[in-house]
């Protein structure tokens, strides 16, 4: 029965697929037995299902391998329908993604909007030192992270992460609210115990009582907040957030310069960390036109200006996906009266 009835439901999927097209996402993981797995999903405005799943253990960094398997599944879902391929980052996928662009015109390789916002978010983490020192002394000495306990209520600063996503976010904010807890131990306890001789743990203790650290805190707050949010959109499941990605971008960025008074030098750094892996990993002509198509954007003001990297977007977008000129080229025309 159950078999029966996700075969219909595929079925009024395909129906989907052949009007509107798909999107083909690949979810890899690793098991409990170390095997590299490969789950692939098909997006429509009908929903996602899963339709296979791969064990890429023996040639999962081969990308000829790699890009064999991703044609393979093209056909099965059938080119005609199939808009994008969406992937992680890691090189092999990276290049078998771009060989199947080579292939075939129309459509595109795109990476996960989630998880390149996860390596920016990294990547910002990795500007606090202090921080990481200070998580990783706790929670790789035992007798710490019992005293930690002990003066924090029994609540972790590593508290459990629905998703990796959101990990150094949740660590900084439980740091930050742990503050005068924290303060407390190093200054109380901590020099009953044999850490305080340590030379790492007086680094530590020193970090924790410097007001520059806290400082520190709230300003990676001020500008990790903004951009979870565009996390939480992008790795959401409420609505399509492709035609949303660079409205929120530039609303995140608009926040953190507010947060610091548009003091430059305050988040100088942070933003060339955000536009580079804007520039190299969402900044696509995909996002671009979803950009333009969205309504939303234009029901409150008709006359907003489209800057030239959408309007680009959009175009290289209707010449990759359409095959005929002619169909182009009325496209084209009929932009103006769409906005």
């Amino acid at each position: 029965m159950d078999l029966e009835h996700t075969n219909k439901m595929m079925d009024d999927h395909k129906k989907d697929w052949e009007k509107y097209g798909v999107s083909i996402m690949l979810d890899g993981w690793t098991n409990k037995k170390q095997k590299t797995l490969i789950n692939f999903l098909v997006n429509c405005p009908r929903g996602t299902m899963v339709v296979d799943s791969v064990d890429v253990s023996s040639f999962s960094k081969n990308c000829d391998k790699m890009f064999e398997m991703l044609d393979n599944f093209v056909q099965r879902i059938g080119l005609e329908n199939v808009v994008q391929v969406v992937t992680d980052s890691s090189s092999p996928i990276v290049m078998a993604g771009r060989l199947l662009e080579a292939k075939y015109q129309y459509l595109y390789r795109t990476p996960c909007a989630a998880h390149c916002m996860d390596l920016m978010l990294e990547d910002i983490g990795k500007l606090n030192n202090n921080m990481r020192d200070g998580n990783l002394y706790i929670y790789t000495c035992p007798g710490v992270l019992n005293m930690t306990r002990q003066f924090t209520g029994q609540r972790e600063l590593l508290p459990p992460a629905k998703t990796k996503f959101t990990t150094a976010f949740l660590i900084l904010a439980s740091i930050h609210k742990q503050k005068e807890n924290l303060r407390k131990m190093f200054t109380n306890e901590w020099t009953k115990g044999k850490w305080e001789k340590e030379a790492l743990g007086k680094k530590v203790a020193s970090i924790v009582l410097m007001p520059s650290f806290w400082t520190s805190i709230i300003r990676c707050l001020k500008v990790i907040i903004p951009l979870v949010r565009v996390l939480r959109l992008v790795d959401g499941e409420m609505k399509p957030s492709r035609g949303y990605i660079y409205g929120a971008m530039d609303r995140a960025k608009e926040v953190i310069m507010k947060a610091f008074f548009g003091n430059e030098e305050k988040y100088k750094e942070v933003f060339t960390i955000i536009d580079r892996r804007w520039e190299v990993k969402l900044h696509r002509p995909l996002h671009a036109a979803a950009h333009f198509l969205n309504p939303e954007f234009y029901y409150y003001n008709k006359s907003v200006d489209v800057d030239f990297e959408v309007q680009d977007g959009l175009l290289k977008c209707i010449q990759r996906l359409v095959a005929s000129t002619d169909v182009q080229d009325k496209t084209s025309d009929e932009l103006a009266i769409y906005k």
